[in-house]
């Protein structure tokens, strides 16, 4: 417990410097801008709403046509802990996710990381879009995030459509 309390006092001294709440604000503010930002873009997509998590991640989803009929779609997720952007493909479901990967391993594509087991993660296949995003210029960013998912469709389509 006595860590706990020391994590507890770590966190509420934080919260009263006032610089995580309002980075944590900008960042969902961001992410709802990109959303928006997407949704324009492509009206014929549907694309989620914002999932914020619990400081560890956030993300939405965005169903390109071609994919949603496969019961697929992609995951623009971003990584608190790590700072990065990533573009997953992923499944429905777990049972989707698991035909899908267990087709893309037997073509050996190897275009993108591929998960191990469909059961132990949320990703058919892993494309870390942005590493080391520049916060400074977030129409740059979102430039980046959005080329990012127009390469990682079409090279996601590619074998899928021999399929």
């Amino acid at each position: 417990m006595d860590d706990f309390v020391k994590q507890l006092t770590e966190y509420r001294r934080q919260l009263q410097k006032g610089d995580v709440p309002a980075a944590y604000s900008g960042l969902m503010h961001y992410f709802d801008a990109l959303r928006l930002h997407l949704k324009q873009r492509h009206p014929d997509y549907f694309i989620s709403d914002v999932t914020y998590g619990k400081m560890d991640y956030t993300y939405l989803y965005y169903f390109p046509m071609p994919l949603k009929r496969r019961k697929l779609k992609i995951m623009l997720f971003f990584e608190h802990s790590t700072f990065e952007f990533h573009i997953w493909l992923a499944g429905y479901n777990k049972a989707v996710q698991a035909t899908y990967l267990k087709k893309f391993k037997e073509t050996r594509w190897n275009k993108y990381p591929l998960a191990d087991s469909a059961a132990k993660v949320d990703y058919i296949a892993d494309y870390p879009v942005v590493k080391n995003p520049d916060f400074a210029d977030l129409d740059a960013l979102t430039g980046q995030i959005e080329a990012g998912l127009e390469k990682f469709i079409g090279d996601v389509e590619v074998p899928l459509s021999s399929k």
